[in-house]
C-alpha cells in the first residue's frame, strides 16, 4: 500500500477552534492509514507540534472530514477527528460544534452544495453521533463571505455570522436517567445535548470556578478528583471505559460574574478550555434547565425564553437551548441554536512529515 505524504486541505478557524478540513475523497479510505497521515500532518506526537499544522493545544489540533451525504435529511456528512497533541491518537468519539461552523462554508467552497444568492443553508449530518444540524451563512453573489460584524468571545475581530440550529438529539438528554447522581462522592448532573458532559458545582471540588485555566491545570489534587469522576461517570453514561477517550467533558459551575446564567470551567478532558465548546455549552445550558440538577443554587435561574449566556474564562457564549418534559416526566431537548463565526485561513496542499520519521519524545 502506498503511504501518502500530502493531501488537499483547507485550514479554517471554526468558532474558537482551528482545524484542517478535508474532503473524504482526498484522504485514504483505510482509517488506519488516514489517521497515520493526519498525525503527521498535525505534527503529532509532539507537545509543540513544531513539524505540522497543529497549534500545541487540543483546540488547534482538530480535523473535519466532509463528504456528500446519502442521508435524505442531510446535504453533507461531517466526521470530526480529534488529533492528539503529545500522544499518537486520533479519536472519533465526540463531535465538535466549533469546527461545525466551518463545514457549511467548506462544503460550498468544495462544490458539494450550491450557494444561494444572499444566504445559504447546509444540512449537516454529524457522523460521530448521527445527529443533524443546519448551518446558514451569507453568500452574496453566490460566494462565501467571511467578513461581517459578528463578534464571539475568544476570537479577535469580527466575521460573518454562522447560525447553527440543532434539532432534538438522537439519545436521552440525561444518559443516567437521573437529574443528579453521586459520582466519586461528588454530586453531578450527567447530560448529553450533543456532547456527553458532566456538570459539577466548583465548590464541591474545593475550587471557586473563577481560577484561570492554567491554575486549574496545575492543581494536581483537582486533576486526580476529575479523573476519578470522569472514569466513573463514563460508565454510568453508557460510554464504557473512557480512560483513553476525550469524552465525557467535565464542566465546573459557579455563580455568574457578568450578568450571564453561570460561570464555567470546562476540561477537555485534561486541559482546561480557554472558552467553551459549542456542544459543551449546549449541554450545560440544557442541564441548567433540568429540575433538581446541580446547577440549582449555583446558576442564576434561567429566564422564560430559550436564550442563556454561558460565561467562560475569556468571555461568554450566548446559546438558545430549550427542553420539554414528555408524558412520563422525562426531560428531552427541544431546540438548540447558536451563532458562531468561521474564516478560511488557507486552501492548498498540506505536506506531511514523512512516514516513519516520528519525533523522539
Amino acid at each position: 500500500m502506498t503511504v501518502p505524504d500530502e493531501a488537499r486541505c483547507m485550514l479554517m478557524r471554526g468558532g474558537t477552534s482551528k482545524g484542517a478540513y478535508f474532503l473524504a475523497e482526498d484522504l485514504p479510505a483505510d482509517a488506519g492509514v488516514r489517521d497515520d497521515l493526519l498525525l503527521r500532518v498535525m505534527g503529532s506526537p509532539d507537545p509543540r507540534q513544531i513539524d505540522g499544522l497543529g497549534g500545541a493545544h487540543p483546540l488547534t489540533s482538530k480535523v473535519a472530514v466532509v463528504s456528500a451525504s446519502a442521508d435524505p435529511e442531510a446535504d453533507v456528512d461531517y466526521l470530526f477527528l480529534q488529533v492528539g497533541v503529545d500522544r499518537p491518537e486520533v479519536s472519533d468519539r465526540q463531535n465538535c460544534g466549533n469546527l461545525l461552523a466551518g463545514v457549511g462554508p467548506f462544503a460550498v467552497e468544495r462544490g458539494l452544495v450550491a450557494a444561494g444568492d444572499g444566504r445559504t443553508s447546509v444540512r449537516i449530518r454529524m457522523v460521530n453521533s448521527g445527529d443533524l444540524a443546519v448551518a446558514s451563512f451569507p453568500t452574496p453573489g453566490g460566494r462565501v463571505d467571511y467578513s461581517g460584524t459578528a463578534e464571539i468571545s475568544g476570537v479577535p475581530g469580527t466575521a460573518a455570522p454562522v447560525v447553527i440550529e440543532f434539532p432534538q438529539g438522537s439519545g436521552p438528554l440525561l444518559p443516567t436517567g437521573h437529574a443528579r447522581d453521586i459520582v466519586a462522592d461528588t454530586p453531578v448532573t450527567c447530560v448529553d445535548n450533543g456532547m456527553p458532559t458532566v456538570l459539577i458545582a466548583a465548590a464541591s471540588l474545593k475550587v471557586t470556578g473563577y481560577e484561570s485555566p492554567k491554575d486549574l491545570e496545575e492543581d494536581l489534587t483537582l486533576a486526580d478528583r476529575l479523573r476519578e469522576i470522569r472514569l466513573e461517570a463514563g460508565k454510568l453514561m453508557g460510554l464504557g471505559d473512557v480512560e483513553g477517550t476525550t469524552v465525557p467533558k467535565l464542566s465546573l459551575l459557579a455563580a455568574p460574574l457578568d450578568g450571564g446564567a453561570v460561570m464555567t470551567r470546562t476540561f477537555i478532558p485534561v486541559r482546561c478550555h480557554t472558552s467553551i465548546g459549542v456542544l459543551g455549552a449546549a449541554s450545560v445550558a440544557a442541564g441548567l434547565r433540568v429540575e433538581g440538577g446541580v446547577g440549582e443554587g449555583v446558576a442564576r435561574p434561567p429566564a422564560q425564553g430559550d436564550r442563556l449566556r454561558i460565561e467562560h474564562p475569556t468571555g461568554f457564549l450566548d446559546i438558545e437551548a430549550g427542553i420539554a418534559y414528555d408524558a412520563e416526566g422525562i426531560p428531552v431537548a427541544r431546540r438548540t441554536a447558536v451563532v458562531r463565526t468561521a474564516r478560511k485561513i488557507f486552501d492548498g496542499t498540506v505536506f506531511a512529515r514523512p512516514a516513519g520519521a516520528a519525533p523522539h519524545l
